[in-house]
């Protein structure tokens, strides 16, 4: 039997088929910040123009485990963190900035789901972590840095994807 992420489009996925296609590597818990020519300086934002251009950070929601790369008030994470989306079916074309090694991403362009994600390895992260396409040992946390110095953290990795 084929599993359900090759059989079933997201629009048809039930909520835990859904929550189970996260890979858990935490990089939507990053902050991003969006250049555009037009203004001076980068700013934390939620929206981006075409003129704009994308960047990751290596700061960390506070809330976030680093080393088991999960949030740590997760049915909680929208009131405490009113900028934390919750990505689903319905909002999954808005969220410009998951990484291109998110599986969500992944499924929706048709790319599948990489070697290294736990729905392939028996529910296990080990693979991601080694194949460092987690946050894991990788960020500073937001409480510890000042918003102005966000710039200072840009960082590339987060854009890594395989196979």
């Amino acid at each position: 039997m084929e599993p359900f992420w090759k059989v079933k489009s997201l629009q048809q996925m039930s909520r835990p088929e859904w929550e189970s296609l996260c890979d858990g590597c935490a990089k939507c818990c990053l902050h991003k910040l969006i250049d555009d020519d037009e203004q001076e300086d980068m700013v934390d934002t939620t929206e981006m123009a075409d003129t704009e251009q994308l960047h990751f950070t290596s700061v960390a929601c506070q809330y976030l485990n680093d080393k088991k790369c999960e949030c740590t008030v997760y049915p909680e994470r929208t009131v405490l963190v009113p900028s934390c989306v919750q990505l689903t079916q319905d909002n999954l074309d808005d969220v410009f900035y998951m990484p291109s090694s998110c599986a969500y991403r992944r499924l929706q362009e048709g790319r599948g789901l990489p070697s290294w994600h736990p729905l392939l390895n028996k529910g296990k992260k080990s693979k991601m972590h080694q194949a460092g396409m987690s946050v894991r040992n990788k960020v500073v946390f937001d409480n510890l840095v000042e918003e102005q110095q966000y710039e200072d953290f840009i960082v590339v990795w987060p854009l890594n994807d395989l196979d």
